[in-house]
C-alpha cells in the first residue's frame, strides 16, 4: 500500500520526538538497572536532539530538503527578536526596573543569535570532537576492569543527564513566567518590544499584536529548548572526557591483573593505554580550540546576567511577579555558570588522578623497560592537569567560580548604593 504524504509527515515527527526524549528514556533504564551501559555518549544524545529540533547545521543536515531555509528562517527570527528589543529600550529609559528587564533579556537574545551563527560556521568541527569521544567511549576491551568501567560511564551518565534535567525544569518554570506574563500583568507581550508603525499596540493593530505574541510565544519555547540543549551538549562534551579519563584509571589499576605477569601483553595493554591518554589530551585541546569563542562568550554574559538580575530582583522586590522572573533567571545564570565550572574542575582533578593509576600499574619486577619508560610518561603528562579554559580568561573551576560571585556581589553593592 502506497503510504499517504499525511502519514509520512506523522512518521517524520513522530522519529523527531523519539529521537528528543530518547536520553530521557536512556537516564530511566539506566537509573533502574546498575548493569546496563549507555549506548552512547550524552553529547551524542544531545546532538539528536538538536537534529530532531532542525537546527543543528553540519554538512550532513545542510543538505537534506528545507533545511537550509529553515536555518535562515530561525536566524531571520532571532535577528527579528533581538531588534524589536533593542528599539524597545529607549522606551525604558525612565524606569530603571523595565530598563534592566530590557537589557537582561536583549543579553540573553545576543547570547542565542551566537550560539546560532557559531552553530553554522562549527557544527562539523563539533562533529569530529563528539565521533571522537564516540571513539573513546568504545576504546576499553573486556576483562576485570569491565564491571568498573561500566559502573564509571553509568555514574557520569546519570551524574550528567540529572544536572541536564534540573536544568530544564527550571527553564520550563521561566518559560511559563515569560509566556503567562501578559495574562498576569498590564504588560502586553512576553517582552518588552517595538515595531514600526506600532504594530505591537494592541489598541491600534489587535491583529499583528496577537501574531507578534505568538511568535514571541514561538521563539521562547524553541530557542530557549535549542539553548538548553546546545549548551547540555558542550557542557557534556568536557563530562565526557572526564568519563573516558576514569575509564583509564580503572583500566590502568586492573593492568597487572588482566595481564597476570605476561610480558608481551602487558607492552600492548601499556601501548593502548597510552594511545588512549594522548587521544583524550587531543581532545580536550580540540575542544578548547572549537569552543573558544563561546567560552568566552559564556563567561561574559553569565557576568552580566547574574549581576543585573540579581540587582533587578532587589529593586523589583516589591512586585513579587517581575521579582520572580529575575529571581529565576538569576538562578538559571548561576546553574549555567556552575555547571561549566563544576565539570571543569571534574576533568582537571580526573587529569591528576591518572598519574596515581599509573604509578598503581607499574611493577618493577614485570615488563620491559620500554613498557616501564611508557608508564613513566603518563605519569610525567599528569603532572599537569588539564583544564577547560579559553585564552585570556581563566579556567573554568569552582575557584574562579566563587571569584566570580564574588564580583557580582561586589557590583551589586555598588548598584544599590548608588541608587541610594
Amino acid at each position: 500500500m502506497v503510504e499517504q504524504p499525511s502519514e509520512r509527515v506523522g512518521l517524520g515527527l513522530s522519529e523527531l520526538w523519539k529521537n528528543f526524549i530518547e536520553v530521557f528514556f536512556e537516564f530511566a533504564m539506566i537509573y533502574k538497572s546498575e548493569d546496563e551501559c549507555p549506548k552512547h555518549t550524552v553529547p551524542y544524545f544531545n546532538r539528536q536532539q538538536l537534529k530532531a529540533m532542525g537546527f543543528y547545521p553540519n554538512s550532513e543536515e545542510r543538505r537534506m530538503p528545507g533545511r537550509r531555509t529553515w536555518h535562515q528562517v530561525a536566524l531571520i527570527k532571532a535577528m527579528i527578536f533581538f531588534y524589536s528589543t533593542c528599539y524597545a529600550v529607549f522606551e525604558s529609559l525612565d524606569d530603571i526596573v523595565e530598563l534592566g528587564r530590557d537589557l537582561a533579556f536583549i543579553i540573553a537574545a545576543f547570547f542565542i543569535i551566537f550560539k546560532l551563527i557559531y552553530f553554522l560556521l562549527y557544527a562539523d568541527k563539533v562533529d569530529e570532537v563528539i565521533d571522537g569521544l564516540e571513539e573513546c567511549y568504545r576504546w576499553e576491551r573486556k576483562g576485570p576492569a569491565a564491571a568498573g568501567v561500566r559502573s564509571e560511564k553509568r555514574l557520569h551518565f546519570l551524574y550528567n543527564i540529572g544536572m541536564q534535567s534540573i536544568w530544564v525544569i527550571f527553564m520550563v518554570v521561566f518559560i511559563i513566567l515569560l509566556i503567562s506574563t501578559p495574562l498576569l500583568t498590564q504588560q502586553d507581550l512576553p517582552f518588552h518590544a517595538s515595531y514600526p508603525f506600532h504594530l505591537h499596540d494592541p489598541s491600534s493593530h489587535p491583529t499583528t499584536h496577537i501574531l507578534i505574541y505568538l511568535s514571541q510565544c514561538f521563539d521562547i519555547v524553541y530557542f530557549l529548548v535549542w539553548l538548553v540543549s546546545t549548551e547540555g551538549m558542550s557542557v557534556a562534551i568536557y563530562s565526557q572526557l572526564t568519563a573516558a579519563l576514569s575509564v583509564l584509571c580503572v583500566e590502568f589499576r586492573h593492568l597487572q591483573q588482566v595481564c597476570n605477569g605476561d610480558e608481551d601483553l602487558l607492552r600492548r595493554e601499556i601501548t593502548r593505554l597510552v594511545r588512549f591518554h594522548q587521544k583524550i589530551i587531543s581532545l580536550v585541546d580540540r575542544c578548547n580550540e572549537v569552543f573558544h569563542a563561546p567560552l568566552i562568550m559564556q563567561m561574559i554574559v553569565n557576568f552580566l546576567l547574574v549581576s543585573l538580575s540579581v540587582f533587578e530582583a532587589m529593586m523589583a522586590r516589591h512586585d513579587p511577579k517581575v521579582a520572580g522572573q529575575f529571581i529565576v533567571l538569576m538562578i538559571l545564570a548561576l546553574g549555567h555558570l556552575s555547571m561549566w565550572s563544576k565539570f571543569g574542575d571534574m576533568m582537571s582533578q580526573e587529569s591528576l588522578e591518572v598519574a596515581e593509576a599509573a604509578y598503581a600499574a607499574y611493577d618493577p619486577n614485570v615488563g620491559s623497560k620500554g613498557s616501564h619508560k611508557d608508564i613513566r610518561l603518563v605519569i610525567l603528562r599528569s603532572q599537569e592537569p588539564l583544564i577547560m579554559r579559553a585564552s585570556p580568561f581563566p579556567a573554568f573551576n569552582m575557584i574562579n567560580y566563587m571569584a566570580i560571585l564574588n564580583q557580582c556581589y561586589g557590583i551589586l553593592t555598588l548598584l544599590l548604593n548608588t541608587m541610594e
